[in-house]
């Protein structure tokens, strides 16, 4: 079987004002792959999650996004395939669930007047609305949503030009405990209904996990501490190296959960 990796970061530095936000990355994601990265503030998860979106360029090393090498190819052309999800979506208007799921058809904030969605798109959109949970709160304006439906919203929208990679930038944020569970358990689904879809998701929380994750990778100032499947890298050893303190990892069900070492 041919391996299609979607990501490969070789050697990755990323030098800001003199100083290393990331040192010597290598990883890799192939398709259908499910990747966490995971570390304290400051880290340097932000940063990485940058250059695997194709926002920013390393100082040192090579970042391939779909194949392609940053720095050698139009970025814009990339982002095209790839479905970025951030809490922070900076929409003002109040437009509805619906109409902020297709603007991923466009990649813009607002609708774009000039281009109408086609039939395939709109039954697209009400797909992903249904597998996501939220198509109760379709016609919902987006002032009006929960910060639960806000992040299904968004990852809707996102999965709209139909990504080969998904990016999820601490998805979980401000969530309470039922809106978390209802996320998580939708990024379940999705990952079960497209299988060949890769994802990286970047938390500081172990709990905020799908159970689905296959992959880890942990950071602790800007260097991996360790990489690989999750059952080898989600356990008490390095995660307690990367955070610096004693730390008990778990897991039941699938889900991971992480309290101090007595």
């Amino acid at each position: 079987m041919q391996v299609v990796r979607l990501l490969e970061a070789d050697g990755v530095d990323v030098v800001r004002d003199g100083r290393y936000l990331l040192r010597g990355i290598t990883f890799s994601v192939e398709a259908g792959q499910h990747w966490a990265v995971l570390g304290a503030n400051g880290a340097g998860k932000s940063t990485l999650l940058g250059l695997l979106g194709a926002v920013n360029h390393p100082t040192r090393g090579t970042v391939k996004v779909l194949g392609r090498q940053l720095g050698r190819v139009d970025i814009r052309d990339l982002r095209a395939h790839l479905g970025h999800v951030d809490p922070r979506h900076p929409l003002r208007s109040p437009l509805s669930a619906r109409q902020v799921v297709l603007t991923g058809a466009t990649g813009t904030i607002e609708p774009d007047p000039f281009r109408k969605p086609s039939a395939e798109q709109l039954a697209h959109a009400e797909e992903l609305i249904d597998t996501l949970g939220v198509a109760h709160r379709a016609e919902a304006a987006w002032p009006t949503l929960s910060q639960g439906e806000r992040g299904r919203v968004l990852i809707a929208r996102a999965l709209m030009p139909l990504p080969r990679l998904l990016l999820l930038d601490e998805p979980a944020t401000g969530l309470d405990l039922t809106a978390r569970e209802q996320l998580l358990g939708a990024l379940d689904d999705l990952r079960g209904r497209y299988p060949e879809l890769a994802s990286v998701l970047v938390t500081h929380h172990l709990e905020e996990l799908p159970a689905s994750t296959t992959h880890a990778l942990l950071l602790r100032d800007g260097e991996a501490v360790a990489c690989g499947t999750a059952d080898e890298v989600l356990r008490s050893g390095p995660v307690s190296d990367a955070f610096r303190h004693p730390i008990l990892i778990t897991r039941e069900d699938g889900r991971w959960s992480a309290r101090t070492r007595r």
